[in-house]
């Protein structure tokens, strides 16, 4: 299940490629302590714009890890959308991280003999599934719809022209099921519920920005992430 929790989940490298960026003067230099110490002064620092910078600037390659990667990106391009809020931000990231690997891309249901490839088949598992499969298959479309609409919309939209559902239709998807699983006891338990409801309401928003994401900053292999025929 992906959880809100990249910012949990930093490496050793990535605080030292942020004190490295950050501490070029006295004035701006950040104490490696309170990055690892002080949750409220880590998400400040992790805002500032000249993280955004050093991951285009040209040099070697960057050697941080992919949950620090997205959500500098992903902060950077949903202030534009009115939604602030770290933990949407960090959810969006986990999500990135995650479905950048095809495989991760797969339905999580449990009892089948295969994966559930299709939006089509997850919403047929949910006829049968229990109250726990039932969350992870809705938050899963949800994701999916999200992820495909946002990084691959020129495919979706393609593909929409020869019959397959176009992007209102996973709009309206990932909408109503995030609306769904957001009221799940598992969502309150992981402190999703909130998180849920944010990216329901905003659906669309985020699903432009993340269009922006991946048209200009962004280059995922298109032809390495299956999409609904």
């Amino acid at each position: 299940m992906i959880k809100a929790n990249c910012r949990e989940r930093f490496t050793v490298a990535d605080f030292d490629f942020v004190v490295r960026t950050l501490s070029r003067s006295e004035r701006d230099s950040v104490n490696l302590v309170d990055l690892l110490t002080d949750g409220e002064a880590r998400d400040a620092v992790l805002d500032s714009p000249r993280l955004v910078e050093s991951l285009f600037a040209d040099g070697a390659p960057l050697t941080i890890s992919p949950q620090l990667y997205f959500y500098i990106l992903l902060r950077h391009v949903l202030k534009d959308t009115g939604l602030g809020d770290r933990d949407v931000s960090d959810y969006l990231a986990s999500l990135l991280e995650a479905f950048s690997q095809t495989a991760r891309m797969r339905s999580p249901a449990d009892g089948h003999t295969g994966p559930i490839q299709y939006v089509s088949d997850m919403l047929i598992a949910l006829r049968n599934a229990t109250p726990a499969q039932s969350f992870l298959i809705r938050a899963h479309v949800g994701n999916y719809s999200l992820f495909i609409t946002g990084i691959f919309h020129e495919t979706v939209q393609h593909r929409s022209q020869r019959g397959a559902p176009d992007v209102s239709y996973y709009e309206d998807l990932g909408r109503s099921n995030y609306r769904v699983a957001a009221g799940h006891q598992v969502a309150r338990t992981c402190a999703l519920s909130e998180v849920f409801e944010k990216l329901a309401d905003g659906f669309r928003e985020i699903r432009l920005a993340l269009n922006h994401l991946s048209d200009s900053l962004i280059h995922l292999d298109n032809t390495a992430s299956p999409l609904l025929p």
